[in-house]
């Protein structure tokens, strides 16, 4: 073999190495979840806003400035001022711990009350069963809008008792998820076998049908976070949720719909942060979900 054909062989072992490279790395850049990365960074923004809001603003959310009213977004207001001169993102920022504090109350009631409903009808089943199934369809029945203002006028106004409200509202979705997963989980071979080596019902129960009928409720209530926001943005746009001057989301998209016209970013900007947040969340439960597949 003379020379030239030796460095032809080594070029081109060089540039098949070379293309199989290029293509694995975009193998990699094409199979790289970005949309997963924006929801979680979205979800991670936004907590961080509630934890630690003066990291991001130092405009105060309820002082408003003499002359600074309805100005338009620019460096010195990056989202704008409202109709009483307030920095707007300074408001989204600290009105965001009342959404999420909501939106987390809401998912925990519905997921206790939802899981507990659940896993004792599945678990039990015959006329218990039936029971409990028939009041989860009455829950249904009724329209989730209209079952959490009936509980509002019930327990009055605010953003603890809107949080309630959505998560009494949550609870029929919870319960009927876990009751599918804890008849799937009794049926399982391993769970006669724990009855059958005379492990109690409560104990079987606690430590077998549980735990392994929790997978899709973890992604259910990711899916319920998102859904528990837009919920008590929509009572706070109604009235119904936190009073003013409190900057909950719902409350400024409904405290700026009367200056569409001229001031498009009071209702533009929360209305895309709840949009966002909702968004994310729903990406992340499809996520939680496929990993269980």
């Amino acid at each position: 073999m003379t020379g030239v054909d030796t460095f032809a062989d080594l070029t081109r072992v060089s540039g098949q190495s070379s293309l199989k490279e290029k293509r694995r790395v975009t193998t990699l850049l094409r199979s790289f979840p970005y949309g997963l990365t924006l929801a979680w960074l979205v979800i991670a923004t936004v907590l961080l806003w509630a934890i630690v809001p003066g990291l991001f603003t130092a405009y105060d959310p309820l002082l408003g400035m003499p002359g600074g009213q309805l100005k338009s977004p620019s460096a010195e207001h990056l989202l704008g001022t409202d109709s009483l001169g307030r920095d707007l993102y300074a408001r989204i920022v600290h009105g965001s711990v009342h959404s999420l504090s909501g939106a987390l109350a809401a998912v925990g009631v519905g997921l206790v009350a939802g899981t507990a409903l659940g896993l004792l009808a599945g678990s039990i089943r015959g006329r218990i069963d039936a029971i409990l199934m028939r009041f989860v369809d009455v829950l249904l029945a009724i329209p989730t809008l209209l079952l959490s203002l009936s509980i509002i006028i019930i327990l009055g106004f605010g953003t603890l008792n809107a949080a309630i409200a959505v998560g009494a509202t949550a609870i029929a979705g919870f319960a009927r998820l876990m009751r599918s997963e804890a008849v799937r989980v009794r049926n399982s071979e391993f769970v006669e076998a724990a009855f059958g080596s005379g492990g109690t019902f409560g104990k079987v129960l606690w430590r077998h049908i549980l735990p392994n009928s929790l997978t899709s409720i973890v992604a259910y209530t990711a899916v319920q976070f998102g859904w528990a926001i837009l919920q008590i943005s929509t009572l706070g746009f109604l009235g119904y949720g936190a009073p003013p001057p409190t900057p909950e989301w719902g409350l400024l998209i409904a405290e700026g719909r009367n200056y569409l016209a001229t001031a498009w970013w009071l209702t533009a900007a929360p209305g895309v942060i709840v949009v966002a947040v909702v968004l994310s969340a729903n990406r992340i439960s499809q996520s939680i979900r496929g990993g269980a597949r």
